[in-house]
Order: structure tokens, then C-alpha cells, then sequence
């Protein structure tokens, strides 16, 4: 996701100074013309607008707080915005902390997957001030077509979560109702134009179908490779999962679904896209 953001900016000529653990996912920039320093705080020492892409709240604290962190060099009057999905409140302390420094924070999560990040059109939901805000928008706007204030720091992420709840819930519903209509004789073909055109119609159906061979150029006809992962939407689930708990929420079928995606991790799909439950369900017996 973050390369492609990244690739997004310089094709439109803004100057990167570029960090990531692994050297070989920052190499190829060096040949369009950015800058790959060793560390995130020299990132922060020379930039006046910082953004984040990293899997998991433990990554982000590590990107801002380490030794060699974000908040170690990080300018005065600098914006750091991090488009990682974590707990809400993570991304709150590390506003406070930013703030101490001078800066300030936003989270700005995506939505649309790696498609959307290549061809610029992410969705981003932003969670700030609104004068922070106005200030960052043009930039978002150049990685994607849809940029959202949705409240205070951790408000985006907020809705990052409840939106990839939805997501896995229709994901799995799609799953199942393809794997039943085969299981009965249907065309999956036949079946998924009729549910396309009917009240089951969804995004998991129409954009992303989990069958292979039914779409092109979706993870479900590259045998589930590239995507979205099973183990950042189990990630996500869990997210959504403790807010629930917090709020005192009921989540049943967030609840199941998490179960679900946990238990395609340990049977070894973590690293596939999550579409890969139609093909978990339909490998799962019925009699079992």
C-alpha cells in the first residue's frame, strides 16, 4: 500500500525522503529520484508533512517512540499523518506525544486496497482538527479521490474499523451463499450475476468476488495472492472486536467472523488475501 502511495506522489513530482525496515522496498525509489535515508527519525529531521503505512499498532508506537523514532527528529510545525490501521487509541497518545513536540498528528486510514493505492483513488478517513485537516487534504487528494474529517484523532481509525467489520461480515456471506450455490448444481458464473443484480448485490460480490475466475485481476483468480491479507483483516476484526467490548457493543457476526479468520491464520492463510474463505469453506466438509 505505502509504495504505491509513495510512487503516486512522485509521479506527480513531490520530493520523498523514504525509510523502511526492509532496504529492498525503498531501493527501487532511489531510481525514481527520492531520497532513502536509515532511519525514521531522519525522516522527520527534513520533512515538514510525514506519513505512515505500517501493519499493526505495535509498528506504529515503534516508528514514533523508538530510539531512532519519528518523535526523535521530528520539526516543529511538522504534520505527521499515519494511514495505518491501529487502535484508536493508540493514535491518540501518540498525538499527545507529537504534540509535546511541537507537531501534531492525524490518522488517516485508507480504504480501497492495493487497487485504489496503485491507480490513486484511496478513500482516506481523517480524524484531527479541521484547521489540520485544510491543511493536508491536497496532499491525501493526490493518493486518492475521496478524503473524509470524520472527527478528533482516532475517529478515522474508528471508522476504518467498523468499515473492515462490515467488509470481513460481507465477505464471509458472499463465501458461504457462492459455496452453497454450487454445492446445489448453480453456474457460479450464472449466480453471481443474478445476486449482482438483485438485493444480495455487495461489493465482496460484484468488485471482489472470492471465486476464482469469475473477475479478473482480483486476488480470487491469482490464487488469492496480492490483496488484502487474512492476517491484517483478522488484525482489524480484533480491533473491532475490543472497541466492541469497550463500548459495550454487541458484535455477534463481527464476533464470528473474527473467529473465522482466526482460524484460517492458523491453518497457515495468513499471508493470502482474505477473499480466501470461499476456498476455506469450500475445502471445510459439511458433515464436520
Amino acid at each position: 500500500m505505502g509504495s504505491n502511495m509513495a510512487k503516486n506522489l512522485i509521479k506527480k513530482e513531490y520530493t520523498l525522503t523514504l525509510y523502511d525496515v526492509q532496504s529492498a522496498s525503498t531501493a527501487k525509489f532511489e531510481k525514481l529520484g527520492a531520497t532513502v535515508v536509515t532511519t525514521p527519525a531522519e525522516v522527520a529531521s527534513c520533512s515538514d508533512r510525514i506519513i505512515t503505512m505500517l501493519p499493526a499498532s505495535q509498528h506504529v508506537k515503534t516508528a514514533f517512540t523508538g530510539s531512532d523514532g519519528i518523535l526523535k527528529g521530528i520539526k516543529e510545525g511538522a504534520i505527521a499523518i499515519d494511514c495505518s490501521t491501529i487502535d484508536p487509541d493508540v493514535s491518540k497518545e501518540i498525538a499527545v506525544l507529537t504534540k509535546e513536540k511541537g507537531a501534531s498528528f492525524l490518522d488517516a486510514p485508507v480504504s480501497g486496497g492495493v487497487g485504489a493505492a496503485t491507480g490513486g483513488t484511496l478513500t482516506f478517513m481523517v480524524g484531527g482538527t479541521k484547521s489540520e485537516f485544510d491543511i493536508i487534504q491536497p496532499l491525501l487528494m493526490e493518493m486518492g479521490s475521496k478524503v473524509v474529517l470524520c472527527g478528533g484523532v482516532g475517529s478515522g481509525g474508528a471508522a476504518k474499523i467498523c468499515n473492515n467489520m462490515l467488509l470481513a461480515i460481507s465477505m464471509v456471506g458472499t463465501a458461504e451463499t457462492m459455496n452453497l450455490g454450487i454445492r446445489m448444481g448453480l453456474d457460479p458464473a450464472l449466480l453471481a450475476s443474478i445476486i449482482n443484480s438483485s438485493s444480495g448485490r455487495c461489493w465482496s460480490s460484484e468488485i471482489y468476488n472470492p471465486v476464482p475466475g469469475l473477475l479478473p485481476n482480483v486476488p480470487a483468480s491469482n490464487n488469492y495472492e496480492g490483496g488484502f491479507g487474512t492476517s491484517l483483516m483478522t488484525k482489524d476484526l480484533g480491533l473491532a472486536q475490543n472497541a466492541a467490548t469497550q463500548t459495550t457493543t454487541p458484535t455477534p457476526l463481527g464476533s464470528l467472523a473474527n473467529q473465522l479468520y482466526r482460524m484460517m491464520c492458523l491453518r497457515g492463510l495468513s499471508d493470502k488475501d482474505f477473499a480466501i474463505v470461499f476456498k476455506f469453506l469450500q475445502e471445510t466438509d459439511s458433515r464436520t
